[in-house]
């Protein structure tokens, strides 16, 4: 059953396969707001629901407004997508040369929307015993032989890993004078705003930042994302997504999101602590080695026993699903992904994970 199920957050065919409602399984696999979407969110979908009788709004002008305002950029730098994954599958029609390079482990959808447009695809694989560093001599070379598009993840996914701005900085210019597009994707920095490289990729002509605002937000179910890009690749990107591929209901929550800052607030304090408690509790097994996060998940590595797909199936028993890493590039059968999620379910898979551990 392991191999089943390759991405987290397939709840539903998960739970059709062990005949169980989705709300009886404890879902660790995908990496969502465990506070859920914000009362304000709340209120707008409801709100919303008389204007389905009319088509979305096309301009997208609100929701671009709310972001340029949380962001402190002009709403001409921004694309409203069906989630960031759109822009990901748009973006190699829009994008001149046909060869990539995904610094990895990555999130695998980068590899897929390459292939469906026939670019070749290559990785610049970083190490678990370096921490996830990336060796800016070694990535200078690979760039050097010709690469048309460059993809990199900040946060890392899924190891976590934050890298600091000036070093988004170096690999910028390293790519300007290479010829390299960059694809900064930040589709979990909203849970470290601070450390945003969106002002670095304005500056560049050759560069996108892609945004989620199903992570931190808590809709996954709605579908939206954004990018950030100069004007014209904005414009582009945005003829590119068809008429009416973001729904009313999406863009209403949106807006409401961005305005809710006392639920935001309370999701960043939240987070932190119980990624601490978390990350303690499970740094506490003597088989496993959890790696630095900033986000709103933790990767673990286990030195003995069993593999991860074992202990995958292991929890499942008891109602728990976790993400399975290997088939991630760059990593092994020994490592597996946890969701932070509320602190009652945290303890409860620290509970699970002792009974089958010791």
């Amino acid at each position: 059953m392991s191999r089943l199920y390759d991405h987290g957050g397939n709840i539903f065919t998960v739970a059709r396969a062990l005949g169980l409602a989705p709300d009886q399984i404890v879902d660790f696999s995908a990496s969502i707001n465990p506070l859920g979407m914000s009362p304000m969110v709340n209120k707008a979908l409801i709100s919303s629901i008389v204007s389905l009788i009319h088509y979305p709004d096309t301009s997208h002008i609100e929701l671009k407004l709310a972001l340029a305002e949380l962001h402190g950029i002009s709403p001409h730098h921004l694309t409203i997508a069906n989630g960031s994954t759109e822009l990901i599958y748009n973006l190699p029609l829009l994008l001149p040369g046909k060869k990539a390079l995904i610094i990895s482990p990555s999130f695998s959808e980068y590899t897929k929307a390459l292939d469906q447009h026939r670019w070749d695809t290559q990785h610049f694989v970083l190490t678990p015993e370096s921490g996830f560093s990336i060796d800016l001599g070694k990535l200078e070379i690979a760039l050097a032989a010709g690469v048309d598009a460059l993809f990199l993840c900040n946060p890392g996914n899924p190891n976590g890993t934050l890298y600091p701005q000036q070093l988004i900085e170096h690999i910028c210019s390293l790519c300007k004078s290479s010829g390299t597009f960059v694809v900064l994707d930040e589709a979990f920095i909203d849970f470290c705003e601070e450390a945003s490289s969106k002002l670095i990729i304005l500056q560049n002509d050759n560069a996108i930042i892609l945004r989620s605002m199903t992570k931190f937000y808590g809709i996954p179910g709605l579908r939206l994302g954004y990018a950030i890009s100069n004007g014209a690749l904005a414009e582009r990107l945005d003829l590119l997504g068809g008429p009416w591929s973001v729904n009313t209901l999406a863009l209403a929550a949106g807006v409401a999101a961005t305005q809710d800052v006392r639920h935001n607030r309370e999701t960043l304090a939240y987070i932190r602590r119980e990624r601490q408690i978390l990350s303690d509790g499970l740094t506490d097994f003597s088989q496993f080695k959890v790696y630095p996060s900033s986000t709103n998940y933790l990767l673990v590595e286990i030195s003995e026993g069993m593999t991860s797909a074992e202990l995958k199936e292991h929890l499942l028993l008891q109602r728990i699903l976790i993400r399975d890493c290997a088939g991630f590039v760059g990593l092994t059968e020994r490592f597996f992904r946890v969701a932070v999620r509320t602190d009652e379910e945290n303890r409860q898979l620290l509970g699970c994970l002792a009974g089958l551990l010791g």
